[in-house]
């Protein structure tokens, strides 16, 4: 019979977000640019950019949504969201690479860089670093924990226990808040500012997008618990909640190669605050 479905995959109807999404992103880059060279109305098409982007999320995850609760979202297709996921996760490695790349860069050779970094590092003009072992470490104890209540919410969630899912989410929702507000008052008080030297700016830029993925994160798990309250996830059909989990673990990871890294090791020696 003509259009009888004799596959596992799902095919996608007519969409416009892909289209939309498309001219939303170049409308935020050209307002961004616009307002970087303060052009007139530049910051009027950066907002309205930035609207547009928020109502693609929204708009083209909420199909998503619905099409899993249509049943279209078969084992062969959940099986291709994981790998978009993890190609996804997999970009965001090699973006904080970059970071990691340009602070070993200035602070492996310094004596190479005597112009930009004055010979030593942290360079000349630190006068002081952060206290790995204060705010830092706190964040990091944090962080921890919340991989543990993100994990406790995945095995409820896989056992039926949605009490236990609800329960998990909101601990870890809340501890990703606390760590985004330690971080904020880490940076009022922080001893150096961004963008005076070569270490300023790759602190401040490496610590600042783990941050701003940490924010995603955490509005990525409100949303997971708006649905679980909703009635969303089953033990079988969850990837909403897997993709929100995979991408938490991820930033816990990052976050300890950061502590590692730039607090303790790129901070060695020097005074601290």
């Amino acid at each position: 019979m003509a259009g009888t479905k004799n596959h596992d995959y799902h095919i996608l109807p007519a969409d416009p977000w892909p289209f939309i999404g498309a001219f939303s992103a170049l409308t935020l880059t050209s307002g961004g640019v616009l307002s970087m060279h303060s052009m007139p109305f530049g910051k009027y098409v950066l907002l309205l950019g930035f609207a547009l982007v928020l109502l693609t999320f929204y708009s083209w995850w909420s199909n998503v949504i619905k099409e899993a609760k249509a049943g279209d979202h078969t084992p062969v297709v959940q099986l291709h969201l994981r790998y978009g996921m993890i190609l996804f996760i997999a970009s965001e490695v090699m973006f904080f690479v970059g970071w990691f790349w340009a602070f070993f860069d200035f602070s492996l050779f310094p004596s190479t860089l005597a112009e930009v970094v004055g010979g030593q590092w942290p360079p000349k003009g630190i006068e002081a670093v952060m206290d790995p072992f204060d705010l830092p470490l706190l964040n990091t104890l944090i962080l921890l924990c919340s991989g543990t209540t993100v994990t406790w919410a995945h095995h409820a969630l896989i056992h039926g226990d949605r009490d236990g899912l609800k329960k998990g989410l909101w601990a870890t929702i809340l501890l990703g808040i606390l760590f985004s507000s330690i971080q904020a008052y880490e940076y009022a008080h922080a001893p150096f500012p961004f963008g005076e030297n070569t270490y300023g700016s790759a602190f401040y830029m490496a610590t600042g997008f783990h941050g701003f993925h940490v924010l995603i994160g955490t509005i990525f798990l409100i949303v997971c618990l708006k649905r679980a309250y909703n009635g969303d996830f089953t033990p079988r059909q969850h990837f909403g909640f897997e993709a929100a989990a995979w991408y938490w673990h991820f930033v816990d990871v990052v976050w300890l190669f950061l502590f590692l890294a730039i607090y303790v090791w790129g901070g060695w020696g020097a005074p601290t605050h």
